[in-house]
C-alpha cells in the first residue's frame, strides 16, 4: 500500500487540506496553511485487541455523589457572574474571544482584580502578548491596584505551569492572554498553529481539573468573527464567551455561547470607558431617544438578546425625491426583511412610497434581528409617511407577516414585563397574549394586523 502524503491544516479556521496552499480556501486567510506533523504510531495499536485493567472501576449512577449546583466564586461583577451562571466554579475552563479592541484584556484584568480583593489570595494574569510593564499601565489606568495581583509575560507552556506550580493549589484564578500566543517546546509547528493550540488548550485544562483552579482563556478571532484556530478548542472548554461591539459605540455585549455550569444564552452589558469596562445594568436607556414630544417617524419595541428584553427605538425617515430610482437606507437592521416590511406597510397604510426615499436605522448603533421588531418598523414607517407622530407612551412587538397578519413571538411575558417597568402604558401585542400571561397588565392593546394597529393610537 502507498504511503499517505502528508497533510495540510489552516491555523486560523482549522480547515484541512492534501496540498500546500498560499490561500486557505475556506477562511480566505493568506500564509495560514501549514503541514501538519505525522503523528508517531502507538506500539501494538493495530495488532492489540485486548485491554488494560482501568485504575478506576465503573460506579453506579446512583453511587456517585456531586452537587447539583457547586460553589460559585462571585468576581463581584454582577454582570459578568451572571453570564457565567453565577460565578466561576472550581477546575473551570474559560474561553474568552472577541474582536481586537474590544476590551477583552481589560474585562478579564478587572475581574481579576476583583476577585483578588475579595478572597485575599493571588490571583494571576499570565500575557504572552504584551509585557508585564505594559499590563502594570493598563492596571493603574483602571484602578486595578489590589497587592493580590500577580502579573506575569511568557509564552512557554512549561514556564506557565512553572508560575502555578509556584504559588500551589490556593490561586482562585489565573488568566492566559491569549491560547494562540503560548507554543509548547515538546509539539512541533508555529505558535497559533492547529497542533500547538490544542496542545496548549488540552494541558491546561488538565491542570485546572486536576488542581482545581479556575483557568480563563483569551481566544483571538478571525476576520468572519469565529475563533481563530480548531473548531475542536471550543468543545475543550467548559464555557465559551463572546465580547461583542461596534467600534463606533462604546457599549459591549458580553455572550455565553457555551456554559457547562450555567445557561448559554445570557448576554451582558458593559461600557468602555477610560477607565476600563463599566456594567450596564439598564442598558435599556442606550437605545431610546430622550425626547420632550414625539417624533413622526419612530417607534418603540421590545427585543430579546440572549434572555434579556431591551427595549430599542426604530427610526424612519420618508423623504421625496427626483431620483427615478428612489433610495432604500438600513442601518442596524435586515435589508431584505426591512424592504418586505415596506412593501407590507405600504399596502395596507394605503401609502405611496415609489417616489420617496425611506430610511430605516435603529438608534445607540444596535442590531436587531428579532422578528418581534416588526410591527414596530411598519408603525415607524407609517408614522413618517404621514407625518404623524406616535404616543410617546406606546410600545409595538410583534411579527408582522407577508399577509399583513400580527403572530405571537417568544418570551412576550418578559418583553411587556420590561415595558412596563419602563412606564408604556400602551402596549401594542398580538391577539391571544393575554390567555399567556400569569398577571394582569394594564394598557394593553392587542391587535391581529397591521391595519389594526395603524389605526390604534
Amino acid at each position: 500500500m502507498a504511503k499517505a502524503g502528508p497533510k495540510y491544516s489552516c491555523s486560523a479556521c482549522g480547515a484541512t487540506a492534501l496540498r500546500w496552499e498560499g490561500r486557505c480556501t475556506k477562511c480566505g486567510e493568506f500564509g495560514t496553511v501549514t503541514e501538519i506533523p505525522e503523528a508517531a504510531p502507538s506500539v501494538g495499536l493495530k495488532s492489540s485487541t485486548t485491554g488494560r485493567a482501568p485504575s478506576k472501576g465503573a460506579r453506579q449512577v446512583s453511587e456517585v455523589t456531586a452537587s447539583a449546583s457547586p460553589p460559585r466564586m462571585q468576581s463581584g461583577i454582577a454582570e459578568f457572574d451572571r453570564v457565567v451562571g453565577g460565578g466561576l466554579v472550581r477546575g473551570q475552563v474559560l474561553l474568552l474571544a472577541g474582536e481586537p479592541g474590544a476590551g477583552k484584556s481589560t474585562l478579564l484584568l478587572t475581574v481579576a482584580d476583583s476577585i483578588a480583593q475579595r478572597t485575599g489570595k493571588p490571583t494571576l494574569y499570565i500575557s504572552a502578548e504584551e509585557s508585564v510593564e505594559q499590563i502594570a499601565v493598563r492596571a493603574r489606568r483602571i484602578g486595578a491596584s489590589s497587592e493580590h495581583l500577580l502579573l506575569a509575560d511568557d509564552n512557554d507552556l512549561a514556564v506557565v505551569i512553572g508560575h502555578l506550580d509556584h504559588h500551589g493549589p490556593d490561586i482562585p484564578l489565573v488568566i492566559i492572554d491569549s491560547v494562540q500566543t503560548v507554543a509548547s517546546a515538546d509539539i512541533e509547528g508555529r505558535a497559533g498553529g492547529v497542533t500547538q493550540v490544542m496542545e496548549v488548550a488540552q494541558a491546561l485544562t488538565r491542570v485546572a481539573k486536576s488542581r482545581g483552579i479556575a483557568i480563563c482563556l483569551v481566544g483571538q478571532v478571525t476576520k468572519d468573527s469565529t475563533i481563530a484556530g480548531p473548531r475542536s478548542l471550543e468543545h475543550i472548554v467548559d464555557t465559551t464567551l463572546s465580547l461583542d461591539g461596534d467600534r463606533h459605540t462604546s457599549l459591549r455585549l458580553l455572550r455565553a455561547i457555551k456554559n457547562r455550569y450555567g445557561p448559554a444564552d445570557e448576554v451582558a452589558c458593559f461600557e468602555q470607558t477610560d477607565t476600563g469596562m463599566r456594567e450596564v445594568p439598564d442598558p435599556s436607556a442606550l437605545f431610546r431617544g430622550h425626547r420632550d414630544a414625539p417624533v413622526p417617524g419612530t417607534c418603540v419595541t421590545v427585543t430579546i438578546e440572549g434572555r434579556r428584553p431591551l427595549l430599542a427605538e426604530i427610526q424612519a425617515l420618508i423623504a421625496p425625491t427626483t431620483n427615478p430610482n428612489p433610495r432604500r437606507g438600513v442601518s442596524g437592521l435586515d435589508t431584505s426583511r426591512v424592504a418586505m416590511l415596506t412593501a407590507v406597510t405600504e399596502r395596507a397604510a394605503g401609502l405611496k412610497l415609489y417616489d420617496k426615499d425611506v430610511y430605516v436605522a435603529t438608534v445607540g448603533g444596535m442590531k436587531l434581528s428579532d422578528p418581534g421588531s416588526d410591527l414596530a418598523i411598519c408603525l415607524a414607517i407609517a408614522s413618517g409617511a404621514r407625518d404623524q407622530a406616535l404616543p410617546a407612551d406606546m410600545t409595538a412587538i410583534g411579527e408582522v407577516t407577508l399577509s399583513g397578519d400580527i403572530r405571537a413571538v417568544p418570551m412576550i411575558t418578559q418583553r411587556i414585563a420590561e415595558a412596563s417597568r419602563l412606564g408604556y402604558s400602551r402596549i401594542l401585542v398580538p391577539q391571544g397574549t393575554r390567555e399567556r400571561l400569569d398577571s394582569k397588565v394594564s394598557g394593553i392593546i392587542e391587535v391581529g394586523t397591521l391595519s389594526a394597529a395603524l389605526n390604534s393610537r
